[in-house]
């Protein structure tokens, strides 16, 4: 992992991500599946999120809401959200809806570790400490997703950002994705 935009870090995303596409292959036929069976609508829910550099891309996840859930509420998912389809609670439960992000991982437009690839109309509002936060790929998974992002208001989410990968090393990384796996295996909450 290592230091944002080293060649260890680039190559461990791509070896990973490769690893983890094709061992998910059979579920995430089973998943593309479910979703088609479970309601109308695409599969994959793409949506634009803030990258590396404030450059806008598309996130790509399994679609775990209704079709066109955006416009009967509001962005950020609330608990119970009654958007959320029966395969949705499934996905999001195991963060298997999280898998296709691998696939931005391969495109280089995310990393395994990073901070979280946020909203739009929310870094629209960041302040230029905020801004920190692109200098750094967003990640699949990273420092505010294993330690209850659900909870933390997004200055208190920026700044554990920002601290965390002004210091990232090999083994802070490899200590992330250990807990990551142990926050999905326990259930304390979605990636």
């Amino acid at each position: 992992m290592g230091k944002q935009g080293s060649f260890l870090k680039r190559f461990t995303d791509i070896l990973i991500s490769i690893i983890v596409l094709i061992i998910s292959l059979p579920f995430f036929l089973i998943a593309m599946i479910a979703i088609k069976l479970d309601s109308k609508g695409p599969v994959f829910f793409i949506h634009e999120r803030t990258g590396y550099k404030g450059k806008p891309f598309r996130m790509i996840k399994f679609r775990g809401m209704i079709d066109n859930a955006l416009a009967f509420g509001p962005e950020l998912t609330q608990e119970n959200d009654p958007r959320i389809t029966r395969v949705g609670k499934i996905l999001r439960r195991t963060s298997f809806d999280e898998v296709p992000q691998f696939i931005n991982v391969l495109k280089g437009e995310m990393s395994i570790i990073g901070p979280r690839p946020e909203i739009i109309s929310i870094t629209n509002t960041y302040d230029d400490y905020q801004r920190k936060v692109f200098d750094y790929k967003p990640g699949i998974t990273g420092i505010s997703q294993i330690n209850g992002r659900q909870k933390l208001t997004p200055d208190q989410r920026t700044k554990m950002e920002i601290e965390y990968y002004e210091k990232e090393n090999f083994w802070s990384d490899l200590k992330i994705i250990f807990k990551t796996f142990a926050v999905v295996f326990t259930n304390e909450g979605n990636i």
